[in-house]
């Protein structure tokens, strides 16, 4: 009269059918769930990346800091010259010749330096600036010879002597 249902339900005690396995609708939310836990954690991971790399710029500016100060020691408190050019990229400028090997043995440079992201060196005889542009924030960081730590609100590099901190 009634045959058995078999491998798709079985008979609970109460006359009721319970199925085995999962309903396309339950798999398909806990699929969207993975994937939205995925896309949270993916942009928390990002801007940890950012934040890291904004940390390693502000650190290599300080080993510049030192090998420049270390050089104004030997040298009568005078800073290296760019040349002709008041700014130049740190690392092609600085990383060159006597200084490198006497005061910079390793030469930090960015890691994302293609993607306008560099190390600027602005100088005169008594005083210079170094500065980077931050990933996390857009803004330009400073670091000068005046002891002075600043963050611009430009997201530009500034040109010209106007690159010192006041």
């Amino acid at each position: 009269m009634f045959a058995p249902i078999k491998n798709k339900c079985k008979i609970l005690n109460f006359g009721f059918l319970k199925q085995e396995g999962f309903t396309l609708v339950e798999l398909l939310v806990v699929i969207s769930i993975i994937g939205l836990l995925i896309s949270v954690f993916t942009a928390r991971y990002q801007t940890a990346e950012k934040q890291a790399r904004d940390t390693k710029r502000k650190s290599d500016l300080s080993q510049y800091r030192t090998a420049l100060e270390n050089y104004a020691v030997a040298n009568d408190s005078l800073y290296p010259t760019p040349g002709a050019a008041t700014c130049i990229d740190a690392a092609s400028g600085l990383c060159a010749g006597s200084f490198k090997t006497e005061y910079l043995p390793s030469c930090p440079d960015d890691s994302r330096k293609n993607e306008n992201y560099y190390y600027l060196y602005c100088a005169s005889a008594s005083g210079y600036s170094l500065s980077a542009k931050l990933e996390g924030t857009g803004t330009i960081w400073h670091l000068c010879s005046n002891g002075q730590v600043c963050a611009a609100e430009t997201t530009e590099f500034p040109t010209g002597t106007s690159c010192l901190c006041p």
